[in-house]
């Protein structure tokens, strides 16, 4: 971990122009509000690059098009990109030493790659395959026939059951179980049946997945986990869910079976998705929303329980706190007309 780089080689690290003094030393990162004198932060918009002159950061990235600061300045594409690319310069993942502690299990006929690191208590089963630089943290349970891709991160109490596939570049936060049988029951004579889940699950590269995750194996074939996504915690997708590449889930989302997420598709906290649907590419499904019905493309649904189009949604919140007057007046509509429809005496 670098103790300090001049403002020169952070404008080189992400493609920047400086604005200011190119020697200036910076010590560390740091949000905006608070980021004490030698860091360096970020701002990204109108009301963030109106507070630059209150902080007391050394420089700021900023948008390539901004300059109007007496501050230093780095001009980039997209400041908190460039923000966070340092970030993990000054604050880098610390890996232990490569190296097998002696209280892992390792099954018979594991293939294991160079440089990796299997902590204490981490339980290997037969012929799993572990790629170059991968990282094991202690207590994590792979099962037989499993295949992990190079440099991928598994951290502790995750556990990757049998004949499961993880691609390169993966990171894989607590507690998360990948492979779990899927939902799959048939009832007869008032008792459920469970059907066999022959499938695996599929993780493609540079996925990270949160917390507490549970990735169900498909019924037949695979679950399949696309390049790029990004998921929160305690985030459910059931048996042969497709979810695209890039696309992002976060938290409490749930995906019920054989349904299809596009790519750059954002499922916002508490998103619940009906099985055997389609959710297209680049669309957006608000917090709280539940989705029964397939979305179109770059299609933006939302309205707690139940799916709508967004701006209708937007037009029913001026409704909403009406409705108590609303109702009132339509009881008494009722009334007056049920009096105007009394038969004369």
């Amino acid at each position: 971990m670098p103790t300090s780089m001049t403002l020169k080689a952070i404008a080189d690290q992400v493609a920047g122009k400086v604005a200011g003094d190119p020697d200036t030393i910076i010590t560390g990162v740091g949000p905006l509000e608070s980021a004490a004198e030698g860091e360096i932060t970020f701002a990204e918009k109108g009301p963030s690059l109106q507070k630059i002159a209150e902080s007391r950061a050394a420089a700021v990235f900023v948008p390539a098009d901004f300059s109007d600061s007496s501050k230093n300045l780095v001009q980039v594409k997209n400041p908190r990109l460039a923000f966070a690319n340092i970030l993990s310069c000054f604050y880098p993942l610390k890996r232990p030493a490569p190296g097998i502690h002696p209280s892992a299990v390792i099954g018979e006929g594991c293939r294991l790659g160079r440089e990796i690191c299997i902590g204490a208590g981490t339980v290997l089963g037969a012929n799993v395959t572990i790629g170059d630089g991968v990282w094991l943290h202690p207590l994590v349970a792979i099962g037989d026939d499993v295949v992990i891709g190079n440099d991928t991160v598994i951290y502790p109490h995750v556990a990757i059951l049998e004949r499961c596939r993880i691609g390169q570049r993966v990171t894989i936060h607590a507690g998360t179980v990948i492979g779990s049988d899927g939902y799959g029951f048939v009832q007869d004579g008032g008792r459920h049946y469970k059907i066999p889940q022959t499938g695996i699950v599929r993780i493609d590269d540079d996925v990270e997945l949160g917390a507490g995750n549970t990735i169900d194996r498909a019924t037949f074939g695979e679950t399949w986990i696309q390049t790029g996504v990004k998921t929160d915690n305690q985030v459910h997708v059931a048996h042969n869910v497709v979810v695209g590449a890039h696309t992002l889930l976060v938290a409490q989302v749930g995906i019920s079976g054989s349904t299809t997420i596009g790519h750059h598709a954002i499922l916002a906290g508490q998103a619940g998705i009906a099985g055997h649907i389609s959710i297209g590419n680049s669309s957006v499904v608000g917090p709280k929303t539940g989705v029964a019905h397939s979305v179109a493309d770059k299609e933006i649904v939302s309205g707690g329980l139940a799916a709508m189009p967004h701006r209708t949604w937007l037009r029913l919140q001026h409704v909403i706190p009406n409705l108590p007057e609303l109702f009132k007046q339509v009881r008494q509509l009722e009334k007056r007309l049920s009096e105007l429809e009394r038969p004369a005496s």
